[in-house]
């Protein structure tokens, strides 16, 4: 019985401090008071940016933080380009970090996730929730932010990372569960850019954890989701998609919501894959 409760325990502890790296929009306006060197990443479009922005913000368009004239799109930059980028956005492996979107938690998870993958120490996502950023009141500008560039040195987390050698090993392993968080017609391929998925994968479009303004569901509801696939806290999980976008709200769904240890995106996703492996319909 006790070891039962202290198991309890642990997983809300796990849970809670995973969960922290998910900020509200009134705990983003009390960080801006505390710290007046916040980090702030705007990560939507750039015309958006150029009419409205959080004071403070700098714009980083997530297509610039992937390698150009590679075949396979979506690959991120080499770690020392990738670190040389962020510096040059005035950001630093410690900074404290605020990225947030327009709403489709697809472009602050992404960016939220390669900072982590880099060693950012300080990394938190904005949860936008439309309600609560107009009651807030955040101060929006439209003035550019002047930026100094400093020094970001890499340290790099394998323990989020899949490269397409461990995707390999992964299939028909119990232990564990390769994602797809692409369409289910694209999962099934029967659209134009899709062939099909990777074999053993299971479809949880990204969407499934999203509410229909954009928001993550309550913890309860994904936790359901999870539960009623068999998808246990214990199993290692490695999520893909086109170009792993549409993989970043689902590694943070389970890693950052629900607080399971051993999350991890395919960076190479679909892409890669199709170009000399064979996938299922």
């Amino acid at each position: 019985m006790l070891s039962f409760v202290i198991g309890l325990v642990l997983m809300a502890i796990m849970g809670a401090t995973a969960q922290a790296d998910l900020i509200t929009a009134k705990d983003f306006m009390v960080r801006m008071k505390e710290n007046p060197d916040l980090a702030i990443i705007d990560a939507g479009k750039v015309k958006t940016y150029a009419t409205s922005h959080v004071k403070g913000a700098v714009h980083i368009n997530h297509m610039d933080l992937y390698q150009k004239g590679n075949p396979i799109e979506g690959l991120i930059l080499a770690s020392e380009d990738l670190a040389a980028f962020f510096g040059s956005k005035g950001i630093s492996e410690k900074s404290e970090i605020v990225i947030y979107d327009e709403g489709s938690q697809k472009y602050n998870t992404r960016i939220y996730w390669i900072l982590k993958y880099l060693g950012a120490e300080n990394v938190k996502m904005l949860h936008m929730n439309m309600d609560e950023w107009a009651k807030v009141r955040l101060p929006l500008v439209s003035t550019v932010t002047e930026i100094k560039p400093v020094t970001f040195t890499p340290s790099l987390n394998p323990a989020v990372y899949a490269d397409i050698e461990e995707v390999k090993q992964s299939i028909g392993n119990p232990a564990v569960v390769l994602i797809d968080a692409r369409t289910e017609a694209e999962y099934k391929g029967t659209t134009e850019d899709s062939q099909g998925h990777i074999p053993g994968a299971i479809l949880i479009d990204h969407k499934t954890f999203l509410t229909d303004t954009g928001a993550f569901r309550p913890e309860e509801e994904i936790r359901k989701i999870a539960e009623d696939l068999g998808i246990t806290p214990d199993v290692e999980i490695i999520t893909y998609c086109k170009t792993s976008v549409r993989a970043a709200p689902v590694f943070v769904a389970f890693k950052n919501i629900l607080g399971y240890e051993k999350v991890k995106v395919y960076d190479g996703a679909y892409n890669e894959w199709v170009v000399e492996n064979p996938v299922v319909q």
